[in-house]
């Protein structure tokens, strides 16, 4: 699941000599009021952008949704799910019209998310907010530093407990196939141990510094990830019990935990601009967006639904540790592992994109090379550190979806159409409803955040 890679491979770096204004020829190119593409030859097509779409929601978060409709109830897990699917949509949605409209009024071609902001912002009666525009860009870049070393966290605690399942069910009777037995075996080595295991190789994985390399691997990775969504829900249709003596409504603080859940793994909005971006026609991105993410919600919602049914009250963090410890759902769960180590470079490419190079550029060149080895290997292992101080799976994904996600996804677009069309008038119902998401998304962040941070040191 790629964030933000294509957003950092296609844009140049976002700079301002005057902090009050927006430098017109780092990130933002001009001479354009259509927002029209220069070279429509190179770009996907709409069918492409709708498999990146897909494959950029179909993650570790998918996998959580099960434990999540536990969190909420049988009746409004569910529904809540549909709900922030189609609020996270709206907000893509307004992203990109908010990204076009201010590229017509500066006369730009394309922008990407941080300077959509910092425009915005140039549009405020505030003189505060105009002369400060250029915090939009770096408050973006932290928030998305933070989701994608909170993602390599994720992954980091996906592959251990995964792998730790797999290789104690192989020194265990295996199970049969078709029995109700899931994949919880009596704990024999900490997960953490798996993590220190896997570190050198991610600090290997680090040093790939041109992601063309991986090309091959990550096509295997996504082929391994469809089969594996395929045999689970395979195994979740059949012989689901009668869910009538199961909770419809969960009490809050579980619930906080399933919105964490839920934004994690809704929020793909890091992807949006670079997309469309790269279209061919630009003006299909819309009905794409809409059919593509449709799609997700219908996925999210009846993976969630029928595997919380499946296993109830034995439903874990990831629906993978569920499964039962033969050797099909074993392969399942390998599968998925590699996709996901494949994945955590992906994410951390873009981390190491936004931070390395505000770090080179402030040391003498034959430092340089150091500089990027030594920041590359030091942000492997604060990931892998977090991993191993908060090594449950449910948690992570909960606080990042929360404290991070939940920022970009929800709160940000929301005052991004309200600052956007200002000068050219917004309506009140516009007001009204961006109003409510911002609500929405503070009281998320602030509980969600608490209640995870609480259920960790409750553990």
């Amino acid at each position: 699941m790629v964030k933000t890679t294509l957003e950092r491979e296609n844009f140049s770096d976002y700079s301002s000599k005057n902090t009050s204004h927006i430098d017109e020829s780092s990130s933002c190119t001009s001479e354009s009021s259509d927002h029209e593409k220069l070279d429509e030859d190179v770009g996907t097509t709409w069918y492409q952008t709708f498999m990146h779409l897909i494959k950029a929601n179909i993650g570790t978060g998918l996998l959580s949704l099960p434990l999540a409709i536990k969190n909420a109830g049988i009746v409004l897990g569910p529904i809540s799910l549909i709900i922030i699917c189609g609020i996270s949509v709206h907000c893509m949605d307004l992203l990109v019209r908010c990204a076009h409209h201010l590229c017509r009024r500066k006369q730009y071609i394309l922008l990407d998310y941080g300077c959509t902001v910092a425009c915005a912002m140039e549009a405020t009666p505030s003189t505060w907010l105009r002369a400060h525009s250029i915090w939009a860009r770096w408050i973006v870049d932290f928030l998305l530093v933070v989701m994608q070393l909170g993602l390599c966290c994720v992954y980091i605690v996906f592959l251990a407990d995964n792998v730790k399942q797999v290789v104690e069910a192989a020194h265990a009777t295996t199970s049969d196939c078709h029995s109700n037995e899931t994949g919880l075996i009596t704990n024999t080595m900490d997960s953490r141990f798996y993590m220190l295991i896997f570190l050198p190789f991610f600090i290997l994985l680090s040093f790939i510094q041109n992601l063309k390399y991986l090309a091959f691997f990550s096509l295997i990775a996504n082929v391994a990830v469809l089969i594996s969504v395929f045999l689970i829900y395979k195994y979740i249709v059949r012989d689901i019990p009668n869910p009538s003596n199961l909770p419809y409504v969960a009490d809050w603080r579980s619930y906080t935990l399933f919105f964490g859940t839920a934004i994690f793994a809704c929020e793909c909005i890091g992807t949006v601009l670079p997309l469309e971006n790269k279209m061919q026609n630009p003006k299909q991105f819309q009905p794409v967006l809409y059919v593509a993410m449709l799609l997700v919600t219908v996925i999210y919602v009846s993976m969630g639904t029928l595997g919380y049914l499946r296993f109830r009250d034995k439903v874990m963090a990831s629906i993978t540790l569920s499964l039962p410890n033969c050797w099909l759902y074993q392969c399942v769960k390998l599968f998925y592992c590699f996709a996901i180590f494949i994945s955590y470079i992906l994410q951390f490419y873009v981390a190491a994109e936004i931070v390395i190079p505000h770090a080179t550029a402030r040391v003498k060149e034959k430092f340089t090379l150091f500089v990027n080895l030594f920041l590359r290997v030091a942000m492997v292992f604060f990931t892998c550190a977090l991993a191993i101080f908060v090594p449950h799976l449910d948690i992570v994904i909960s606080l990042v979806g929360s404290a991070s996600s939940n920022v970009l996804a929800l709160i940000i677009p929301a005052c991004l159409e309200l600052t956007t069309y200002y000068l050219d008038g917004i309506s009140r119902f516009k007001i009204c409803k961006n109003i409510l998401i911002i609500i929405i998304g503070i009281v998320g962040f602030v509980v969600g955040t608490l209640v995870s941070l609480w259920e960790l040191a409750s553990r």
